[in-house]
């Protein structure tokens, strides 16, 4: 089974690059932001963890974990940002690696791993290949200005808070060119699934 993993800076055009694989390659595809949601439901070890390290309040009337009011309380405190960093990447990091185990036993033959920090969390430690998905500032920031209503401000603090350009050349596999036609960027796609 390969296992591909999936990177880029925001508004790259990842979750374009991803349908793609899913719908033309039929890879089976693991989204780290989908689990680091699901890993923090009730009967969750992380669930359990959050609650023990910050309280009831960051429930909800139904038990759930208020994304919004945990949010609050560790974007306004750098301690308790990287206590709950602690309790979530590495759950999400296991969950992700069971997946990938049960995707192989049931005769996958192609698994995605897409991460907002993934080379941070050091993903590509457990992919047989990693993925650029580059798309250049200009054309990115007009994407998130169009897409998620995104001011000029909270883009430049969004580019701060990335991996440079050098950064993911240097830790990738290859590069997929996503600045032109979304036919071009397939071709790219084909032609490495192929080789």
């Amino acid at each position: 089974m390969r296992v591909i993993g999936v990177t880029g800076g925001v508004g790259a055009g990842k979750s374009t690059v991803l349908s793609y694989l899913e719908e033309r390659w039929h890879a089976k595809l693991i989204l780290a932001d989908q689990v680091g949601h699901e890993v923090m439901e009730p009967g969750k070890e992380a669930y359990r963890q959050i609650l023990l390290r910050f309280g009831t309040d960051v429930q909800s009337e139904s038990g759930q974990i208020d994304r919004k009011i945990l949010g609050n309380i560790v974007f306004a405190d750098e301690e308790k940002r990287k206590k709950l960093n602690a309790i979530i990447h590495p759950a999400v990091k296991r969950e992700i690696l069971e997946r990938i185990a049960l995707a192989d036993a049931g005769k996958e033959s192609c698994v995605v791993v897409e991460a907002a920090l993934f080379l941070e969390e050091k993903y590509d430690a457990f992919c047989d290949e990693t993925w650029y998905i580059y798309t250049n500032e200009d054309e990115r920031r007009r994407r998130l200005k169009v897409s998620r209503g995104y001011t000029d401000e909270r883009i430049d603090q969004i580019f701060l808070s990335q991996k440079s350009h050098e950064e993911f050349l240097s830790r990738c596999t290859c590069m997929i060119d996503n600045n032109g036609a979304l036919e071009d960027t397939r071709c790219q796609i084909d032609k490495r699934m192929r080789d």
